[in-house]
């Protein structure tokens, strides 16, 4: 199936994405994408920029939930999920919907993006019934969740984890500590691994949980950050308990199920990053080039300037291919060990030098710009904060490090670093 990138028409074919959505037949992608443009010029608020800069942590929260609430009732919310959950849009139709959010500057869904996105997958891939029953539902209506993978000595190195979980009858007792949990403060659920099986091979005795984030034990502490905000965490857990009935997966299987769920998502979510990075990040970089500077020059009357942005669009036109090629061989089954590896450091990095780009020139008056929307991404227009902000992409899901590891060795077959053969 070939995605359309343009406002064009055109028909999608049928098929089954990788996330359970499915097609029930062809596509007029013309008349989805003005269904969608109309409702955004209709719901997009226009002044959630402004309303959301300087915005309290409850005024975030509300606003998010509202919008997730605006999304959901025009089917757009969680598109990717099966059409029995509410979702089921085919994948040539996700395409447009991000295209148009993003060039409509729809608020980000930041407060549950891994609420629909992480832990929908692993409870749709992994999950028991009546945790898909018990939860999806529950995130439908404003459930959030957070994930507790990183700790402060496993963060790239993962498989290095020392939060314990002990069996105690029917349930687990936990302790350890987590960090950089992002959106820990609103969180009601945590996807959470501990390890189980202290003896056995690093990956091999991690087990994966669904953890209440109101048990008792359970402490979160905001971390500031460069930019001045507490996006991130740390959980302190101290003789949590876990229900047996909130582990995914075999015991022992963590891992296993952490990977398979994460890779699963890695393309659709991509694929919204990539859309906004074009059409708002780049489109507002090219806008900052041709205002005129205290001299009266535009800067992108000077050669370098003009050959600069030529080159980061044609690496964003790349990217942006580079989603859609993912998320059509996860549809069709065929994607690559590494290829969720080579988007996300192509992305991360391809960010960096977008952001760094833009505060070389737009000059002081970037650096004086102190706040930025809560409900945007590294898109903000506020340009040193996006570029400060930007750094985090080349960390979390695996440093920019551990995806060229994984592209050297699962995706051309080098042989494996002597330090990654624990």
């Amino acid at each position: 199936m070939t995605i359309p990138t343009g406002s064009g028409g055109s028909t999608g074919s049928g098929g089954s994405t990788a996330s359970g959505a499915s097609v029930a037949g062809p596509v007029d992608l013309a008349e989805f994408r003005a269904e969608v443009q109309r409702w955004c010029r209709e719901n997009v608020p226009s002044d959630w920029r402004r309303a959301q800069t300087g915005a309290s942590a409850e005024e975030f929260a509300a606003f998010q939930q509202d919008w997730f609430q605006q999304l959901r009732a025009a089917g757009y919310a969680v598109p990717h999920w099966p059409a029995e959950w509410g979702g089921g849009m085919p994948v040539a139709q996700q395409v447009v919907l991000y295209q148009e959010l993003a060039a409509h500057d729809a608020p980000r869904l930041v407060l549950g993006f891994v609420s629909i996105h992480h832990a929908a997958s692993t409870l749709l891939v992994a999950g028991t019934d009546e945790q898909r029953r018990r939860h999806l539902p529950a995130i439908l209506d404003g459930e959030i969740w957070v994930q507790g993978f990183s700790e402060p000595e496993a963060g790239s190195d993962l498989a290095s984890l020392r939060t314990v979980a002990r069996r105690d009858g029917d349930t687990f007792v936990v302790d350890g500590q987590k960090l950089w949990a992002s959106g820990a403060a609103h969180a009601d659920w945590c996807l959470l691994l501990a390890r189980t099986d202290p003896d056995a091979p690093k990956r091999k005795g991690i087990s994966y949980f669904l953890m209440d984030m109101r048990s008792p034990g359970v402490d979160v502490r905001p971390v500031r950050n460069a930019i001045g905000d507490s996006h991130f965490c740390e959980i302190f857990l101290n003789g949590v308990v876990i229900p047996a009935e909130n582990l995914v997966g075999p015991v022992n299987a963590g891992w296993q199920v952490a990977q398979a769920t994460l890779a699963a998502e890695r393309g659709m979510t991509m694929l919204e990053l990539a859309e906004r990075l074009g059409n708002a990040g780049f489109r507002w970089l090219v806008d900052t080039c041709r205002t005129p500077g205290p001299g009266g020059g535009r800067p992108v009357d000077d050669p370098r300037v003009a050959d600069r942005l030529a080159e980061l669009e044609t690496e964003i036109t790349g990217l942006r291919a580079l989603c859609r090629g993912l998320v059509e061989r996860h549809e069709a089954d065929t994607a690559g060990p590494a290829d969720a590896s080579v988007v996300k450091l192509f992305y991360s990095e391809l960010l960096q030098r977008t952001m760094d780009f833009a505060v070389e020139v737009a000059g002081l008056p970037a650096h004086a710009e102190l706040r930025k929307p809560a409900s945007s991404g590294w898109e903000s227009g506020a340009w040193v904060l996006d570029f400060i902000g930007s750094w985090e992409w080349t960390i979390p899901g695996g440093t920019s490090e551990i995806q060229r590891t994984i592209i050297g060795e699962r995706g051309l077959g080098l042989p494996r670093e002597p330090a990654a053969s624990a």
